[in-house]
């Protein structure tokens, strides 16, 4: 298992971690690489790269879902933040096909930040 750490800079954004994963798992062998980050507030998911205003599209859409002004009972005041992040998942699993996942033409791997900024922590494995 490999770690990195991401520096988010907006409390909502999408962050494209392509390059890190694959700069992680540069040299290596395997036939799943698998991406997981382990907090309860932001996500890892595999969308459309090309074009930015998709992310902003899934990002607004998330928020008309589960908005963040709503009588939420838990009391840190980010219920919304657990909410998406449940919703998109915490993990992606790829295939990996000779030393690179294996993502189609216009895909990207990305960090979901719902409650930043903050530091979050990447895990990649590769078996």
């Amino acid at each position: 298992m490999t770690e990195f750490r991401v520096r988010t800079s907006k409390k909502v954004e999408a962050l494209d971690i392509t390059e890190r994963v694959v700069n992680t798992v540069k040299g290596r062998t395997g036939k799943v690489l698998h991406v997981y980050t382990p907090h309860t507030t932001c996500a890892v998911t595999i969308n459309e790269d090309a074009d930015p205003d998709v992310m902003r599209d899934i990002i607004e859409s998330l928020g008309r879902l589960v908005p963040s002004e709503y009588p939420y009972r838990h009391r840190e005041g980010n219920s919304d933040a657990h909410i998406k992040a449940l919703l998109v998942g915490s993990s992606v699993s790829i295939p990996f096909s000779g030393d690179a996942p294996a993502l189609g033409t216009w895909q990207g791997i990305f960090l979901m930040e719902f409650d930043g900024p903050r530091e979050r922590k990447v895990l990649v494995t590769l078996a």
